[in-house]
C-alpha cells in the first residue's frame, strides 16, 4: 500500500475528532491541529476522485477536471478566509503555496529521487513553457505592489480596479496555456504520462477496465462538501491559534496553509519522482503554482468583489520578492532538464531560509 493510501485513510479519524474539538471547545490549539490533519486525507481523496474520473472521460475533459480541481483545496480554504475577512492570510497564501510547490515539492522531489536514481532527466520544454508563464505571473503580483510603492498617493478604488483587470488576462492567459496543453501541443504533455504507465507494467491489467464514474463523482463532490465543512473549523481558529503562538498572518498564510492544502500535492509530485519520473514531478510541482497564480488568485479578486470581501493583488512588497527567488532558482535549476540530489537540497535550503526569514519579518 502506497504511503499517498496509508494517509488518506489514517487520517480520516482526526476529521471526527476536529467535529469533537470544536463543539466541545477543547481549545483552538487542538482544533487548529486535528482540522488541519482532517483536511489532508481529504484533499488527497478530491485529487485521487479527480484522475479517476479524468481517466474515464479522457485526457481533454481529464485535463480540464485536474486543471479546475488541481488546486480545490487551497482554494476552498481561501474562499473560506477570504469569507471571514482574513485577508492578508489570503495573500499570504497565495504566494506561500507558489513558493512551497516550486522549491519545496520539487526539492523534496529532486531530494529523494536524486539518492534513489543519482541522476534524473525530464523534457525541458516543459519547464520552460511552465517558467515563462510563472514569469508573467510574477509580474501581475508585482505591478500593483509597485504602483503603491512608486506612487504619493493612489486611491484603493485605483488599486481594486487595476488588480480586477490583471485578474482578467490572468485568467484568460490560464485559458489559453489549457489550450496549449489540452490541444494544440498535448503531445508534450503526455509524455510523463506514457512513462509512468510504462514503469508499472503491472498496472495493465487493472487499467483495462475502467473506474467507476458515479462511485468517484460522488467521492468527488463528498470530498469537496467535507473540504469546505473542515475549513470553516480550521479557519475559525486559525487566527486566535497563531497569535497565540507567535506566529504573524504573514508567516501563517505562506507556511502553515499550503503544508495544509497541498498535501495531496505533495505526496504526488515526490512519490513519482520516486519511480524516476521526473516529467510528471516538475509537471505536478510547477502546474500547481501555475494554477494558483493564474486562475486561483484571479477568481479570489472577482469573489472577493462579489462577497463584499475586497481583495486586490497588492501583495507584501517581501512575499513579491519571495517568490521572484522561488521563480528563478526553480527556472535556472530546471534549465537543463536534469536533476540531482544536491539541487534539491539547494531548493530546500532556499525554502528553508525563506520560511525563516518570513518567520522575523515584523509585523506591519
Amino acid at each position: 500500500m502506497s504511503i499517498k493510501k496509508i494517509l488518506s485513510i489514517a487520517l480520516l479519524v482526526f476529521i471526527p475528532i476536529s467535529i469533537a474539538a470544536e463543539y466541545l471547545h477543547w481549545g483552538s490549539l487542538t482544533v487548529f491541529i486535528t482540522s488541519a490533519l482532517g483536511i489532508i486525507p481529504l484533499a488527497i481523496w478530491l485529487s485521487t476522485a479527480t484522475e479517476e474520473v479524468a481517466i474515464v472521460t479522457g485526457p481533454s475533459i481529464g485535463g480540464l477536471l485536474n486543471a479546475v480541481f488541481g488546486n480545490a483545496t487551497e482554494l476552498i480554504i481561501a474562499i473560506v478566509a477570504l469569507r471571514a475577512g482574513l485577508i492578508d492570510i489570503v495573500k499570504a497564501s497565495i504566494t506561500g503555496t507558489i513558493i512551497s510547490n516550486l522549491l519545496l515539492v520539487m526539492g523534496f522531489s529532486m531530494l529523494l529521487g536524486g539518492i534513489r536514481y543519482k541522476e534524473q532527466e525530464f523534457k525541458p520544454i516543459i519547464a520552460r513553457v511552465n517558467g515563462s508563464t510563472m514569469t508573467l505571473a510574477v509580474i501581475a503580483i508585482l505591478l500593483p505592489t509597485m504602483v503603491i510603492y512608486t506612487s504619493n498617493g493612489v486611491e484603493p478604488a485605483a488599486i481594486q480596479n487595476l488588480s480586477l483587470i490583471t485578474a482578467i488576462v490572468l485568467i484568460a492567459v490560464y485559458a489559453l496555456t489549457l489550450l496549449f496543453s489540452l490541444k494544440t501541443h498535448s503531445y508534450l504533455y503526455e509524455v510523463s504520462l506514457l512513462e509512468l504507465e510504462s514503469e508499472n507494467p503491472q498496472n495493465d491489467e487493472s487499467t483495462a477496465h475502467k473506474p467507476n464514474l458515479w462511485l468517484w463523482i460522488g467521492v468527488l463532490v463528498a470530498s469537496t462538501i467535507a473540504v469546505a465543512f473542515e475549513s470553516e473549523i480550521f479557519v475559525g481558529v486559525v487566527e486566535e491559534t497563531t497569535k497565540g503562538l507567535g506566529l504573524t498572518p504573514l508567516f501563517t498564510g505562506v507556511i502553515l496553509l499550503p503544508i495544509v492544502g497541498g498535501a495531496a500535492e505533495y505526496v504526488t509530485a515526490v512519490g513519482v519522482a520516486m519511480k524516476n519520473n521526473m516529467d510528471l514531478s516538475v509537471s505536478v510541482a510547477m502546474g500547481s503554482s501555475l494554477l494558483v497564480a493564474l486562475l486561483v488568485a484571479p477568481v479570489l479578486v472577482i469573489i472577493g468583489i462579489v462577497i463584499h470581501q475586497p481583495m486586490d493583488l497588492n501583495f507584501n512588497p517581501f512575499e513579491v520578492v519571495a517568490v521572484a527567488i522561488a521563480v528563478t532558482i526553480a527556472n535556472l535549476i530546471s534549465l537543463d532538464g536534469r536533476s540531482n540530489w544536491l539541487e534539491g537540497v539547494l531548493l530546500l535550503a532556499t525554502y528553508i531560509v525563506l520560511a525563516a526569514a518570513f518567520y522575523f519579518h515584523p509585523v506591519t
